[in-house]
């Protein structure tokens, strides 16, 4: 049967039938998204609680602990963490990945629900989640200045004119903000002048709040008119209020001014913003987690005019920094090469046949399978990214192999003296199993890939199913056109001119190997076992680092830092980057919100110059070290990458979890383990957060006292919450906004050194009616948590770590398991990995499993192509050596091991001993040559194609092995790994297979002659 005959004899239909799959993938390829990496995101979702003035105890224990015992039991939870810091409580819940996002979000929302009646009666407002994956950096970062305004009101107008909107916009998850603060109006009251007065700190709060009030009051109906009601009720400005009466003393009016000034600022004094050296808004603008960067932010660009329109002369908006300029500029280099690996093989193809028209048919196969597969991926809702486009790279070289395989065979019927349509008809009749041969069992290859669990999986499967559908086409095109073309345009050419002296050197080189078979078997040998030792030997990690040109940075102070100190020193910090030629603008926040935890940390996001010299992780050690010369802070540096696993963030690239049951267990035996992990050589910038080196001031009431004075626990946490804990005492509604009215004591009027002498209680049973707080607590200052972290639950500390110059992450997670074990790692306290470090375990424990199950799976296709058990293991035989090269090619150039690459040369170097055999058996069974006659001569007749297809897959390798610019170190380890692993592999494999052949047709005794002698 020949399945190319009817395409050889319908040259209309057959060329039709390729300019419509031209024409669909050229149209596919307009409506195709663009993005970084194949969709991976793991469904995750935020949940933020704000409580002002509540420390990090009290957010844990009123609602924290609340809300994860409802999160806890919604199923398909696959982690959560929290971490309760000073006012505010941030839970991350990471679902599985066959979970849906929208699923997740309801469940949530019911498990708040739930927890609702167990969440302070008080919170200003319910908590709020967000379908955004906190570890995931912000894809814009957008910067509102003025120099006329105050920042409040610049707040004001970025909340309402421009986060709202952007809001709006497919595929945005949260605009976060941050510096500036909500307008509100503070009242900030003189405990002494009240005590004089015998007011007492919760009447003031209570009359304030019943001066602004804005009640529905109803409406009556006449007999003619109908008239609503309405009051002058609400107080909207700072002057109304202070004005207000608030007691009568001695018969005069007390008014709010007399103990109190009013004035009009902001809800959260403790925040600040900076774009360089410039106080500002900042919106860090976040994807939902699946949402395609490129679209979002295309959509957020298309409304930065009219965004720009709607605000004030005065107010400045500035984009600071854009994820996807790097992005483009990846893709377009990926493209770039893909290109430039098409060009080089159709040079390949040129030096070896050497005439337009047997060169113009293969090439044509190139164009034909990549813009085909581009319709299926397009039907399959695949983006063009750095894997899809680094697949067609690697298909560059494979969709020509079947094209180059079947031209030669139809090349050499016609120099035998056929007619170009006869040796059509004969050479693809002859080669069409050998086609489907190579075609099934190169996809084989690749079904493991398309079973990988988890995050592995996900990325790979987009890769696997482009390159597969890549093959295919790239088959159809070679038993169908290619057959049709060699009918119609070659010509006979003398032998002489396709004379070389390659395929001389290689029969000498052959019989030389068939004379010395043992030493041939015993060098195989050697190459399984320099296998095992270089993938022993060879670095391991998960996904090379990507230099997107952007960092991210978390700063500390010492604990116990004002907010004022605190800005001071970040400040100076930011003004030392600056500094630096490479850096280009940074943008900075210190105050406790949903991302710092704590007033002495704050964080920075710093974009670099394109034109910069030096790649991020040396310009990130640079940084580190002029960052030391600031004094009082610390600066711990990551680079923003495209890739997000985890679900939460540490100071560094990478980070693990510790959790106990108790706190007390994990703090002591924390720096123990610190101090070993930074004992370790793999490991570098080792810091953890557990958060415990905190001050509070703790009011140990004296509760018989209290009682005789007829004064609570709760008239004392009102008092202090009153005057020390920013309270939100009544609402202004406006019909745009609602601002707050904030209550404090007068941060002027409270002594440093004693800051509760002036606080009075209430008590109807003394003269006078008001009690020092001192009469009835003792004030002892104390050791206390600056946040509180929890895992599922318990108690739990990141730990953050980056790797040493030279180090792999394999040899990291050695050495921190190394370091646990030398701490004497007690039962109770578990190591949980997170991101690339837990998903790197994973791949590590399924690598061995997907290489044999890949060989396993081309082992029963080749098995069944052949209907033989033993030929199928020559053909295997190959395997060692592709390994060898590629593992050899990584080890030397210092990058990491490379699955993928060991995958597809599994399948790039089967076809050198598929070529091989198909000759050899067809020889032996139909011509009658002995096995040694039939596989020499097959060598030598296939030597050609195999040489042709070989330098084809190496050539379109090289793009990616020489790749710059972005993106350049996501592809050049798959360059690297195929070159390396083609470059050793051809060598060994057309002298190694003959022998192998040899080997295995004695061992089964198929040949029916006496055994040929070693």
């Amino acid at each position: 049967m020949n399945p190319s005959k009817l395409f050889i004899e319908r040259p209309v239909a057959t060329t039709l039938l390729m300019v419509a799959m031209l024409l669909v993938g050229l149209l596919a390829l307009g409506f195709l998204p663009v993005s970084a990496l194949p969709d991976v995101d793991y469904p995750t979702i935020e949940v933020q609680t704000f409580y002002p003035g509540a420390s990090p105890e009290v957010m844990t224990d009123a609602v924290t602990a609340p809300l994860e015992r409802q999160f806890g039991q919604m199923p398909g939870l696959a982690q959560m963490a929290s971490t309760s810091g000073a006012g505010a409580s941030v839970i991350t819940l990471q679902f599985t990945l066959s979970l849906k996002l929208d699923v997740a979000e309801q469940e949530v929302q019911a498990a708040i629900n739930a927890a609702g009646n167990l969440l302070p009666a008080d919170l200003p407002a319910p908590p709020i989640y967000a379908k955004v994956n906190p570890a995931d950096a912000p894809i814009m970062t957008i910067a509102l200045t003025s120099a006329t305004l105050p920042l409040a009101r610049v707040h004001d107008l970025a909340e309402q004119l421009v986060a709202l909107k952007l809001s709006e916009l497919p595929g945005i998850g949260m605009v976060g903000m941050g510096g500036g603060g909500r307008p509100a109006l503070r009242v900030r009251f003189r405990p002494a002048a009240l005590a004089a007065l015998g007011i007492n700190i919760d009447d003031l709060r209570t009359t304030i709040g019943n001066l602004n009030v804005n009640l529905p009051k109803g409406g009556f109906d006449g007999r003619a008119r109908s008239y609503a009601l309405n009051a002058n009720d609400q107080m909207l400005d700072a002057h109304s209020l202070q004005n207000q009466v608030i007691a009568w003393r001695d018969g005069a009016p007390v008014r709010l001014s007399d103990v109190a000034t009013v004035a009009e600022g902001v809800e959260n004094t403790a925040q600040a913003a900076w774009v360089n050296r410039v106080p500002a808004v900042i919106l860090n603008i976040q994807r939902q987690p699946g949402a395609n960067v490129i679209a979002a932010v295309a959509a957020i660009r298309a409304k930065l005019p009219e965004l720009r329109a709607s605000l004030p002369a005065s107010v400045s908006l500035a984009v600071v920094s854009d994820r996807t300029v790097t992005i483009h500029a990846s893709i377009r280099d990926a493209a770039r090469e893909l290109l430039f690996a098409i060009a080089l093989v159709v040079l390949v193809i040129m030096l070896f046949l050497r005439t337009v028209p047997a060169t113009l048919i293969p090439s044509l196969s190139v164009p034909l399978s990549l813009v085909g597969t581009l319709a299926v991926m397009y039907l399959w809702n695949f983006s063009i990214d750095n894997l899809s486009l680094m697949a067609l790279t690697i298909a560059t070289g494979f969709v020509i192999d079947d094209a180059i395989v079947v031209i030669e065979n139809i090349a050499r019927h016609i120099e035998a003296g056929a007619t170009p349509r006869d040796a059509a008809l004969a050479g693809s009749r002859q080669i069409g199993f050998t086609v489907i041969s190579l075609t099934v069992s190169l996809i084989a290859v690749l079904i493991p890939l398309l079973f990988m669990a988890d995050v592995v999986g996900r990325l790979f499967h987009e890769f696997a199913l482009t390159l597969a559908v890549s093959i295919v086409l790239s088959a159809v095109v070679a038993l169908t056109l290619v057959p049709m073309l060699c009918a119609r345009l070659l010509r006979p050419r003398a032998r002489a001119q396709r004379t070389h002296a390659a395929p001389a050197v290689y029969a000498h080189a052959l019989d030389w190997v068939l004379d010395h078979q043992r030493l041939m078997l015993a060098a195989m040998v050697l190459t399984l076992g320099l296998t095992g030792l270089l993938y022993v030997r060879v670095p391991k990690g998960f996904f090379p680092t990507q230099d997107t040109g952007m960092l991210q940075a978390v700063t500390r102070a010492p604990a116990g830092i004002g907010f004022k100190a605190m800005g001071e020193r970040q400040q100076r910090l930011a003004a030392a980057l600056l500094g630096d030629p490479a850096v280009d603008s940074l943008t900075s926040v210190i105050g406790v919100d949903g991302s710092n935890p704590s007033l002495n940390q704050g964080r920075m996001g710093i974009v670099l110059r394109t034109d910069r010299q030096g790649t991020a992780a040396a310009i990130m050690r640079r940084l580190q070290a002029e960052a030391a010369s600031v004094d009082g802070i610390e600066l711990q540096l990551r680079p923003t990458q495209d890739l997000t696993v985890d679900a939460s963030t540490g100071a560094t690239r990478y980070h693990f979890l510790l959790s106990a049951p108790r706190l007390r267990d994990l703090a002591a035996w924390l720096p123990r383990f610190l101090a070993q992990l930074r004992a370790q050589p793999a490991l570098a910038d080792v810091s953890a957060d557990l958060h415990q080196d905190g001050r509070e001031l703790r009011v140990a009431i004296d509760r018989d006292t209290a009682a005789r004075f007829g004064i609570t626990p709760a008239s004392v946490d009102n008092a202090l919450y009153d005057s020390f804990g920013q309270r939100i005492v009544s609402t202004i509604f406006t019909p745009t906004d609602q601002y707050r009215v904030i209550m404090e004591a007068d941060p002027a009027t409270t002594g440093a050194a004693a800051p509760l002498d002036d606080i009075y209680l209430p008590s109807a049973l003394v003269a006078g009616g008001q009690v020092p707080l001192r009469a009835l607590a003792a004030i002892t200052p104390r050791p206390a948590p600056l946040a509180i972290d929890h895992l599922a639950q318990f108690p739990a500390t990141t730990v953050s770590f980056n790797l040493a110059p030279g180090a792999s992450l394999d040899a990291a997670l050695q050495a921190i398991h190394a370091a646990a074990r030398a701490a004497a790692q007690p039962r109770q306290i578990r190591l949980v990995l997170q991101g690339e470090a837990r998903a790197l375990t994973a791949s590590l424990a399924n690598n061995l499993l997907l290489i044999l199950a890949a060989v396993g799976t081309m082992y029963i296709v080749l098995g069944v192509l052949y209907e033989n058990f033993i030929h199928p293991l020559t053909i295997l035989s190959t395997l060692p050596a592709a390994a060898v090269g590629a593992l050899l090619a990584l080890l030397i150039s210092g990058h990491e091991l490379d699955i993928i690459a060991i995958v597809l040369l599994i399948g790039i170097v089967k076809k050198n001993a598929i070529l091989m055999i198909d000759f050899a058996l067809d020889a032996q069974r139909n011509r009658g040559l002995s096995p040694r006659a039939a596989i020499r001569e097959a060598a030598l007749q296939r030597f050609r194609p195999i040489l042709m297809t070989t330098c084809a897959a190496l050539f379109a390798a090289l793009p990616l092995m020489f790749a710059h610019g972005q993106g350049a170190e996501l592809r050049q380890p798959l360059g690297l790994a195929i070159v390396g692993g083609l470059l050793v592999s051809q060598v060994l494999t057309v002298l190694t297979t003959p022998v192998v052949y040899l080997f295995f047709d004695r061992l089964a005794g198929v040949s029916g002659r006496r055994p040929i002698p070693l």
